[in-house]
């Protein structure tokens, strides 16, 4: 098991990110998704119904929130998430409430790798979060 999560740890740190309008580095904020709880792949139904139980949940922070895909860099593979402006310890709250091995973190632009559960691994700086952004018109159909 712990060779899947290992896996999982190094594809998550490849994670492209599409979106349809900037966001400002100027802000911390939080990228979180309810999709696929501890990896496991659920139908797009079940995803879906997670994802409004996420937004459902984002609301009640009455923090501003946006809406974006995270991807593999060949774009073989997404998932709704959403951009949230809040502090870590919420953000990383969140991941643990739905089941999350991470979530990602963008402070003064870096964009950071944290685990929900596992203690012992570090989180990874990954680098500059506009790097790692790609604008689009419209979100592909995930």
């Amino acid at each position: 098991m712990e060779n899947v999560i290992d896996k999982l740890w190094e594809e998550y740190q490849k994670t492209q990110f599409l979106l349809t309008q900037p966001l400002s580095s100027a802000f911390s904020f939080a990228i979180v998704t309810a999709y696929n709880p501890f990896g496991s792949q659920l139908t797009p139904s079940q995803n879906r119904l997670r994802d409004r139980q996420l937004q459902l949940k984002i609301n009640t922070f009455q923090s501003p929130y946006r809406c974006l895909v995270g991807a593999a860099p060949d774009l073989s593979y997404m998932e709704k998430s959403w951009a949230i402006f809040i502090d870590k310890d919420q953000a990383l709250e969140l991941g643990r409430e739905f089941k999350q091995h991470a979530i990602y973190y963008v402070n003064d632009g870096l964009l950071s790798l944290i685990a929900c559960f596992d203690e012992q691994k570090d989180e990874v700086v990954m680098g500059q979060f506009g790097t790692r952004l790609q604008l689009v018109s419209d979100f592909p159909e995930v």
